[in-house]
């Protein structure tokens, strides 16, 4: 069995391995490819793997002998699921593989909002402690969490672990959903409507997944109910937001601050309008890639290759 990795690299830069892959067939790790690589590399491929390297119907029609593709990631919409179901080709994904880091790096960038760490070690490192009158000063608004509102658009496992860190900060949480399902009652948190949501709450952070009924979820007119003091926490997709109405808002200060871990183009193009944004923080989508949490990824991805060469599937799409 030939097995071929289309694009490695993000999610094994070199402190992982690829042993579950190998006990399984030969495996050729490409750590890129482009789209009209993908032919080439992988015309007598049995099993493809992929993390953001594009499988559309053209490129499938090119790739005879596949019959399994691997998706080292949640999303899958890199694939056309219709054009492998008509083909026999099985895809998996990995779920839920990212909670704790995700959550984790959510928090990061509130924190990042309520203290500004970074500003103030600069200020520190350049003399300006040392050179005080003062045997304390500030170089921006300082913040505590305890009694504000954290508002949750999703409240899938990445919420949920959100939600408990919100708890434990003595924040409020209360949480919308998609619409597709009744809300459960969960401990701590009082479900709600998106628009009570984005009037209420003082974080705004958004944990739904990218669908037409989701694109640009966040824009001019939702950003119109929201606190003129909130704080907008995307580590979803970038996609829900309209990135220009988002723009502006923050360099009117209609905004008080977005913390933005994906882009709607990643990487960005350089007139994208948040990278000149007043109070933007952008990290380049890293929320999932903690050595931990790629490790997990790993060894989820490697089970579902082994299940389905023993002939039962698991985490299947479609």
């Amino acid at each position: 069995m030939k097995i071929v990795v289309l694009d490695g690299y993000t999610l094994n830069p070199g402190d992982l391995d690829w042993s579950g892959f190998e006990a399984l067939g030969e495996l050729i790790v490409h750590e890129r490819t482009t789209e009209r690589e993908i032919a080439q590399r992988a015309a007598d491929a049995d099993m493809v793997l992929t993390n953001k390297t594009p499988l559309s119907a053209q490129t499938l029609e090119q790739l005879p002998k596949l019959r399994y593709i691997g998706v080292l990631a949640t999303g899958y919409n890199i694939v056309d699921i219709q054009a492998a179901k008509a083909k026999g080709i099985i895809v998996t994904n990995v779920p839920a593989y990212s909670t704790f880091s995700v959550a984790q790096l959510v928090f990061a960038l509130v924190l990042e909002f309520c203290h500004s760490v970074q500003r103030h070690s600069d200020s520190v490192l350049q003399g300006d402690w040392a050179g005080s009158v003062d045997f304390s000063y500030s170089r921006s608004p300082l913040v505590e969490l305890s009694g504000q509102t954290m508002g949750l658009i999703g409240l899938g496992q990445i919420g949920k672990q959100t939600a408990l860190i919100a708890l434990a900060m003595g924040m409020k949480v209360i949480a919308t959903n998609s619409g597709r399902s009744v809300p459960q009652p969960v401990d701590g948190i009082e479900w709600v409507s998106l628009e009570e949501l984005l009037q209420r709450a003082d974080v705004v952070s958004l944990h739904c997944p990218l669908t037409p009924a989701t694109n640009e979820l966040i824009n001019a007119e939702r950003i119109a109910m929201m606190k003129p003091s909130a704080i907008l926490i995307n580590s979803a997709r970038g996609g829900l937001l309209n990135e220009a109405d988002v723009a502006q808002a923050l360099n009117e200060g209609r905004l008080a601050g977005a913390g933005l871990d994906v882009l709607t183009v990643e990487p960005p193009k350089p007139d994208n309008p948040l990278l000149h944004a007043k109070n933007v923080i952008i990290t380049p989508h890293i929320a999932w890639a903690t050595k931990e949490a790629r490790a997990r990824l790993m060894g989820i991805a490697s089970t579902n290759a082994r299940s389905f060469v023993e002939g039962h599937p698991v985490n299947v799409i479609g």
